[in-house]
C-alpha cells in the first residue's frame, strides 16, 4: 500500500484528530508543544527539573492506533536524531516490516508523550514507549484486532506498561450489533475495562462525542476519557467547541442523534490541552495539530511522571509506601481529583487551583448540574476539570492512608470493601458496609473540599482455549459494576440524612464531590457499599481527597 493510501485511511479513522494544520494562518496564534506542557498547560516542565527531576525516566507507557511512529533502525525516515525515541513497535503481536504502517497522526501523538526536542519537549520525554498499529481494516470492524494489539502493548516491558493511549476508535456504524448503542458492550469496550483490571494499566482515551464521530470505547468504565481545551491569554482554559462536532469522512451521512452513552452516564472525565500544538511528525519535522488525539496523551504520559515519583518511594524504606500507588484506580482517582476548576485568589480556599475552566457556554463548574445534583459526579464537557501535572503529584505526595486512622488534609487510599451479606440477601441502609475517613485537624469555614471514588467494572474472558489471553474470535462478558457512594459528614454524625453533601450515582464507576465546607470543625468521609453485583462480595477501590485545615487559613 502506497504512502498516500495509507494516510487516507488513517485519517479517515481518526476522528479525534479534528484539526490538522500544515500551515498556520496569519494572525493564528500557535502553542508550541512545550506550551502546553508548561505552566499555561498542564505545568509537567517544571517537575523535569529540580527539585523533582521527574521526566518518566524507566517508566514504560503504551500507544495503540491505526498507525505507528517511526523508530531509527527500522524505518528509513528515522533517522539518528529523532528526538521521538521509541522503545519498541508492533503491527499487532508483531515486529512490523521496515517503514510498514508508519503514520504521521501517531508520530504527532508519541511526540506530545516523549518528545525530546528542546522547544518541542514532551510530557515525559525519559519514558519507555510501546506502540502498536492495527493496519488499515477496510468495510468491518476492526475492533478484535485493536483487542489484540492493546494486550501486546499491556504485556510490554514484562508486563510492567502502567497507562496506555488511545487516540482513536470505532464508530457505532461499524460496530457488529444490531442497533449498536454506547453502553459499554461493545468488544473493544470490554477488552480494555477487562486488560485494565488483569494488566494494571490505566487506558487513556480521546473522548470525542457529539453528532457523529467515532466514540468506541469512550463508553469504558475503568479508563478515563479526555475532551480538549484551547488557550485563552496565554493560558489552556477553556473547553474547544469542536470537542462535540466531530464527523468521519467515511460515514455516508451525519447521525440524527448525538452518539452519546445511554442513560445518564457521562463520558468525559478530564479535560488537557489539544489546540493548536506544535508536534513532530516521523521524520523530526514539525506541525501543528488540534482534537482530543493530543490532548490524551497529555495525561498519560503524566502517569509517567507520577509513577516515577511513586517508583521512588516504593524503593525508600524510609518513604514506607507499597504497590498500591501502581494501581490504575489509584491513579484515576489522584488525575481527577487533582484537576482545575477554579483559580485560588491566594487565600488557599481554591485548594490551591490555578486556572478557572469555561465550558463551551463560558459558564464554570460552579454553574453546573455536577456541582448543584448529587447524581451527577461529572460535568458533561469539563468531567472534574482540567489536568494539572504539578497538582497531580501533590495529590500523590500526600500518601497513602487507611480508614483506620486518622487522615490528614491531603492524601489518597486504596481500599476493599467487602459485602457482611450474602448477594442474595435483601440489602438495606442498615447493612450496607461503610468506611469512614476522619481528619486529623479540624477543616476551614468557607474553603472547598474535593474528594474523588473510583473503582472497577468486572469484565471477564470467556478465554476458549485456556491460555490466559484474548485470540482473534474470542469475546468477553460483562459480570456488572457495584455500587459505591460517598458522602462529606461532621465527625460526629452517623445517619447519612444529615450528610453536608455527597456523590451518589447509581451507574457511574467514580463518585466526585466538590462543595464548601459550611464552617470550620472536623468532617469525615464516608465510603457506603451501596449495592453489589453476582460474583462481587469484594470491591477494590481508590479514595483521593483535597481540603484546607483551618491552621492553613488566616
Amino acid at each position: 500500500m502506497n504512502s498516500s493510501k495509507l494516510a487516507r485511511l488513517v485519517r479517515d479513522w481518526r476522528s479525534r484528530c479534528l484539526l490538522t494544520l500544515g500551515a498556520v494562518g496569519v494572525g493564528m496564534p500557535v502553542w508550541a508543544l512545550s506550551t502546553s506542557v508548561g505552566s499555561g498547560g498542564i505545568d509537567a516542565l517544571r517537575l523535569h527539573g529540580a527539585p523533582y527531576f521527574l521526566t518518566g525516566d524507566k517508566i514504560a507507557i503504551g500507544q495503540v492506533e491505526i498507525g505507528r511512529p517511526s523508530q531509527f533502525g527500522l524505518d528509513k525516515v528515522a533517522n539518528p536524531d529523532l528526538p521521538v525515541k521509541v522503545s519498541r513497535v508492533f503491527f499487532l503481536d508483531q515486529q512490523p516490516n521496515p517503514n510498514q504502517y508508519v503514520d504521521g497522526h501517531a508520530a504527532n501523538v508519541a511526540s506530545v508523550m516523549i518528545s525530546q526536542d528542546k522547544t518541542l519537549t514532551g510530557v515525559a520525554p525519559n519514558a519507555m514507549l510501546y506502540a502498536a498499529a492495527i493496519g488499515p481494516i477496510r468495510g468491518r470492524s476492526g475492533q478484535p484486532e485493536e483487542c489484540f494489539a492493546s494486550q501486546q502493548v499491556a504485556l510490554g516491558n514484562g508486563g510492567d506498561v502502567r497507562a496506555i493511549n488511545f487516540s482513536f476508535g470505532e464508530s457505532l456504524s461499524r460496530d457488529p450489533r444490531p442497533e449498536a448503542v454506547l453502553d459499554g458492550n461493545a468488544l473493544l469496550t470490554r477488552c480494555i475495562d477487562w486488560s485494565q483490571r488483569l494488566h494494571d494499566v490505566l487506558y487513556v482515551v480521546a473522548g470525542n462525542q457529539g453528532g457523529g464521530g467515532i466514540p468506541i470505547p469512550t463508553d469504558n468504565f475503568n479508563g478515563i476519557n479526555v475532551a480538549y481545551s484551547r488557550e485563552v491569554d496565554g493560558v489552556f482554559s477553556k473547553i474547544d467547541f469542536a470537542n462535540l462536532s466531530s464527523e468521519p469522512d467515511f460515514q455516508p451521512r451525519r447521525s440524527p442523534v448525538p452518539e452519546s452513552n445511554v442513560g445518564d452516564r457521562r463520558s468525559i472525565n478530564l479535560v488537557a490541552p489539544g489546540s493548536l500544538i506544535t508536534v513532530i511528525n516521523p521524520d523530526g519535522n514539525s506541525r501543528t495539530v488540534s482534537g482530543t488525539s493530543f490532548a490524551a496523551p497529555h495525561v498519560t504520559a503524566t502517569v509517567a511522571l507520577l509513577q516515577e515519583w511513586a517508583d521512588r518511594q516504593i524503593r525508600s524504606p524510609e518513604a514506607n509506601w507499597t504497590l498500591d500507588a501502581r494501581e490504575p484506580m489509584v491513579m484515576k482517582a489522584v488525575l481527577l481529583n487533582s484537576a482545575d476548576k477554579l483559580a485560588d485568589s491566594g487565600d488557599g480556599r481554591l485548594l490551591g487551583m490555578t486556572r478557572t475552566l469555561l465550558d463551551e457556554s463560558n459558564q464554570n463548574w460552579l454553574a453546573s448540574d455536577a456541582y448543584r445534583d448529587p447524581t451527577r459526579p461529572l460535568h458533561a464537557e469539563l468531567g472534574t476539570g482540567h489536568l494539572n501535572a504539578a497538582r497531580a503529584l501533590q495529590q500523590l505526595q500526600g500518601g497513602e492512608w487507611s480508614a483506620a486512622q486518622a487522615v490528614p488534609a491531603i492524601g489518597w487510599s486504596f481500599g476493599t470493601a467487602e459485602s457482611p451479606l450474602p448477594p442474595d440477601l435483601p440489602r438495606t441502609e442498615q447493612t450496607n458496609l461503610q468506611r469512614d475517613y476522619v481528619f486529623a485537624e479540624p477543616l476551614a469555614g468557607g474553603s472547598y473540599l474535593s474528594a474523588t471514588l473510583a473503582w472497577e467494572r468486572l469484565v471477564v474472558l470467556n478465554d476458549a482455549n485456556n491460555n490466559g489471553l484474548y485470540d482473534l474470535g474470542e469475546t468477553f462478558t460483562d459480570r456488572g459494576i457495584n455500587n459505591l457512594d460517598l458522602y462529606l459528614m461532621r465527625a460526629e454524625d452517623d445517619d447519612l440524612s444529615d450528610s453536608i453533601w455527597s456523590s451518589v450515582s447509581r451507574v457511574d464507576s467514580v463518585e466526585h464531590l466538590f462543595t464548601q465546607i459550611p464552617e470550620t470543625g472536623t468532617y469525615k468521609l464516608r465510603v457506603v457499599y451501596r449495592q453489589q453485583v453476582p460474583d462481587a462480595l469484594a470491591q477494590n477501590y481508590a479514595l483521593a481527597w483535597w481540603a484546607v485545615p483551618a491552621s492553613e487559613v488566616n
